[in-house]
């Protein structure tokens, strides 16, 4: 009796103990990871989103314009002297568009492009 009294007792307090951890370290995170409103919600993943988004595209755009800049390379075994070339080549479409702020920088001796802030 004494034993299965002792058994209940540690049961509950190990498991009193854990919700009291997990309930302070979610309200923790939370708070400090947003504003801490659930009215922020909406707004934050809103931004969340549009950041996602140009991440994406700053990295699709690249890896394109990568591909005609090598492409542009083997056949005609130097690197374009600007993006134009690319597109007056035929190895593009067209230059593709960057996210707001933001423009392409290209370094023709290294054959290199990156998206860069304004």
């Amino acid at each position: 009796m004494k034993k299965s009294l002792a058994v209940i007792l540690a049961l509950g307090s190990f498991v009193a103990g854990c919700g009291d951890k997990s309930a302070s370290s979610a309200g923790g995170t939370n708070s400090s990871s947003s504003g801490g409103s659930i009215a922020d919600a909406p707004g934050d993943y809103l931004r969340a989103a549009a950041k996602g988004q140009q991440d994406a595209v700053k990295v699709v755009d690249t890896a394109a314009i990568d591909k005609a800049i090598s492409l542009f390379n083997v056949e005609k075994g130097r690197n374009p002297k600007d993006l134009n070339e690319l597109v007056t080549e035929k190895y593009l479409p067209k230059i593709p568009e960057t996210p707001f702020g933001t423009k392409l920088d290209y370094d023709s001796a290294a054959g290199r492009v990156q998206v860069v802030k304004q």
